[in-house]
């Protein structure tokens, strides 16, 4: 019975091995196939032509009207002084208001320079009646010579006598002029329409005259804007012009745009009055200075605005946009679509850029397709798939005339975005 009860586990034990087996290689084999069907589905891709926005180059005519910083000047700042000494007794206008020509500014004490004035008065009443008497003089003894009642000598008298009173006469009257000069010159009025300074010196001040500063009135319609244009680009501007790719009319005809801090536009154009002759040698610019109408007082005296100079016209440019233009190692660079669709690098030399553009001197030919976009996808030598990108607003205004706004002048390219490490 023991034998029996043996046999009958093992047998048990037997079964449940072999079943337990089975599970296994049942597992086994069903990871095994599910990781056959990952494997055939992670296989990869077939490697796709990365698209990329270009844009065709082309020759154009665009306005070179580069931007200087500039400051406003009155066109006539005028320094009001006492034409004589004495007290201030009254300030009679409102300090940092416009005043207009004859308006009553200062008022000097007037009772010495009336005093004076009318003792002169006087002086001239008794030199008149001492030419009266010497005349009379003179005539008396004339006669008396020819019956020889005087002698020489009393004639000769009398009539040294009677031009000393003309003299003296001539000099009271002279006397009076400048008495009067100073009486009327007790009162001082503005000589000019324009705005006024607070006053330097007030009530009870005792001024010298022609000496102290009272105050300063600035005429401000016109204004100056006086800018200053640096060597560098008085040579640069000379090469174009020589080079026969830039319409420069003459200076006598040169307008300006004044632009202020806010970026809005002053409504009224100036024109060029005066350069000059020379370069200032501490600071190495040209000054030149524009006159401005201002009727509504917009500009002020000591205002920095910029001055965008029109009517230069530059021919025969190309324009790409300022997102294609890289920095490499070696300089500016621009990706171009080539033959047979390839990526192609281009070195360029790039003048300045308006508004969204570069402008570019070398390395780009009509026709050129650069790229603008999609430059992280670009390989030297690769494939790519170009296609047109969208056109801007300055692009359309372009193809539309072949000229644009204006810029803010010269910039240097130390703003451009780097090469992608990749395409180095």
């Amino acid at each position: 019975m023991v034998r029996s009860s043996d046999s009958t586990i093992a047998q048990g034990a037997e079964r449940r091995r072999l079943r337990l087996t089975r599970v296994v290689l049942g597992v086994l084999a069903a990871a095994s196939f599910a990781g056959c069907k990952q494997d055939a589905g992670s296989a990869p891709a077939p490697p796709q032509i990365p698209q990329v926005e270009v844009v065709t180059a082309a020759r154009t005519t665009v306005p070179d009207e580069p931007e200087f910083i500039g400051q406003a000047e009155a066109s006539r700042p005028v320094e009001i002084r006492s034409q004589v000494t004495g007290l201030i007794k009254a300030v009679l206008y409102h300090e940092g208001r416009r005043v207009r020509t004859g308006d009553k500014l200062y008022q000097i004490d007037r009772v010495p320079f009336e005093a004076a004035y009318q003792s002169v008065k006087a002086r001239i009443a008794e030199a008149e009646a001492r030419v009266v008497q010497a005349r009379q003089n003179l005539a008396r003894v004339r006669p008396l010579l020819v019956e020889q009642a005087v002698s020489q000598k009393d004639v000769d008298d009398a009539i040294a006598e009677d031009l000393a009173a003309k003299a003296a006469l001539q000099g009271a009257k002279a006397d009076l002029i400048k008495a009067k000069f100073d009486f009327d010159n007790t009162l001082i009025t503005a000589p000019i329409d324009g705005l006024i300074e607070r006053s330097r010196y007030y009530e009870g001040r005792l001024v010298s005259a022609q000496t102290d500063l009272l105050t300063m009135i600035h005429q401000i319609n016109p204004m100056y804007v006086v800018v200053s244009v640096p060597e560098s680009f008085i040579l640069r501007r000379r090469q174009d012009v020589i080079a026969a790719g830039l319409q420069h009319p003459e200076t006598a005809h040169l307008k300006g745009t004044v632009i202020f801090a806010d970026g809005s536009t002053y409504p009224h154009e100036g024109v060029l009055d005066f350069a000059d002759v020379g370069l200032r040698s501490e600071t190495g610019s040209r000054s030149a200075r524009f006159v401005v109408p201002n009727p509504n007082g917009l500009l002020l005296p000591g205002q920095f605005v910029r001055v965008r100079f029109k009517g230069t016209v530059k021919e025969d440019v190309i324009l790409v946009p300022q997102r294609a233009v890289q920095q490499g190692p070696q300089g500016s660079v621009v990706f171009v679509a080539g033959e047979g669709d390839k990526v192609e690098i281009r070195p360029v030399k790039v003048s300045t850029w308006r508004e969204k553009e570069w402008i570019i001197e070398s390395g780009v030919q009509p026709g050129d397709r650069v790229i603008v976009e999609g430059f992280h996808k670009l390989t030297p030598g690769a494939p790519v798939q170009p296609v047109p990108a969208a056109v801007t607003s300055a692009e359309e205004r372009q193809g539309s005339n072949g000229t644009t706004a204006p810029t803010a002048g010269d910039r240097t390219m130390e703003a451009a975005p780097r090469v992608p490490e990749r395409a180095k």
